[in-house]
């Protein structure tokens, strides 16, 4: 039984998703403090007291004590269980805020993951379930996660502030995840997209692609951009529409960006114009960072490198962003893995900008919980 004598200690509510999820691989217990202690409305979000009630699903015997106020909370980690679940999102943050865990956390269950999240699909915050879908399941399937249970379904779409979106996400089970080589990004060879529209004119989504494909034709001819207008109970409870845009390398690796509307009654009104252009240059600004993996998926590639095999894994990324450096400390703390982060300047090819290779020796993770067949 873990002590709290083991457990690790943190103060403040950031990263509190990266604890969590790596307490729970890691079987240490979290202790962490003074969330939001000085805060006119002290404690706990919503959205946070969902994340952890999703994590009490998945998992069996977790022990949860949270202290009147909120500011406390004591999370010992129980077992990954998964089979099939449901869970209610909070309408305050994107599904894509509960299902970046669940990507992590997803290949290390007892019984295959079968998911059904409800909230919203796409918002300004978190990544949309468009970008996860385009970006993060190609680069599980570098680490051996396939098979044809493996998908992301967007069943209904749901902007905020209403929601009213539906997401299927199943995952099979993983014994071991294999080392990965990705050390060089390619040159992009096409740019796919999906621009939608919910409870607003069809024509919207149309006035977007033309204005994306503007800009971006400028580069590539190979350009194709989806629309999806949903109807009536599929498009959620609130009007909205956006863009998610990706891009393809000739190696295989996915660069994406993406951009929504402003909620009903938040803001001014953006011009679907505007917004194509935007996401646009989006896009550009995340080709220019480059590297193998999209600076959304950074955490998630050093995480699953981290549980690999005891073999050597190489990523090289764009600039780390400071999620991904947090992520890296504690990384260290749970695991006590460091990995070696050379630079890679541009150089006289002036590919973008400069780089950065991680290298690491990975723990070599295994599954315990996955049942024996």
């Amino acid at each position: 039984m873990a002590t709290q004598a083991n457990s690790l200690s943190y103060a403040g509510c950031n990263f509190l998703r990266q604890r969590l999820v790596l307490s729970t691989l890691s079987g240490r217990p979290v202790k962490i403090r003074k969330i939001r202690a000085r805060d006119d409305n002290p404690g706990l979000r919503d959205f946070e007291a969902s994340f952890i009630r999703l994590l009490d699903k998945i998992t069996n015997g977790s022990r949860i004590e949270i202290n009147q106020t909120g500011t406390t909370l004591y999370y010992q980690p129980g077992l990954l269980y998964g089979g099939s679940v449901e869970h209610d999102c909070s309408v305050l943050r994107g599904i894509g805020y509960y299902l970046e865990s669940l990507l992590c956390l997803a290949p290390f269950m007892k019984h295959p993951l079968k998911i059904v999240l409800r909230g919203v699909t796409n918002d300004q915050v978190d990544p949309s379930v468009d970008v996860l879908k385009a970006t993060a399941l190609p680069l599980l399937k570098q680490f051996g996660i396939d098979g044809e249970s493996f998908e992301l379904k967007i069943v209904r779409r749901g902007m905020p502030p209403g929601g009213g979106g539906e997401v299927v996400f199943s995952c099979p089970v993983r014994k071991v995840l294999k080392p990965i080589q990705l050390t060089d990004p390619g040159k992009i060879k096409r740019i796919r997209g999906m621009a939608y529209s919910v409870r607003v004119s069809p024509q919207m989504a149309n006035r977007i692609v033309d204005s994306a494909r503007s800009i971006l034709n400028k580069f590539i001819p190979d350009i194709y951009i989806y629309t999806d207008h949903m109807k009536g109970v599929n498009s959620g409870k609130s009007p909205g529409f956006g863009l998610s845009l990706v891009a393809e390398t000739t190696s295989g690796t996915f660069l994406s960006a993406e951009l929504a509307s402003n909620p009903q009654g938040q803001g001014a009104a953006v011009l679907p114009e505007d917004l194509g252009r935007n996401c646009a240059w989006l896009l550009l600004e995340e080709i220019y960072r480059g590297g193998c993996v999209d600076s959304t998926n950074q955490s998630l590639a050093l995480l699953l490198m981290t549980l690999g095999q005891q073999d050597v894994s190489k990523v090289l990324l764009g600039p780390l962003s400071p999620y991904t450096i947090e992520f890296l400390r504690h990384l260290k703390s749970f695991f006590q893995i460091m990995f070696k982060i050379e630079t890679k300047p541009c150089g006289e090819e002036l590919k973008g900008g400069d780089k950065v290779l991680m290298t690491c020796v990975g723990i070599g993770f295994s599954n315990l919980s996955k049942t024996l067949k």
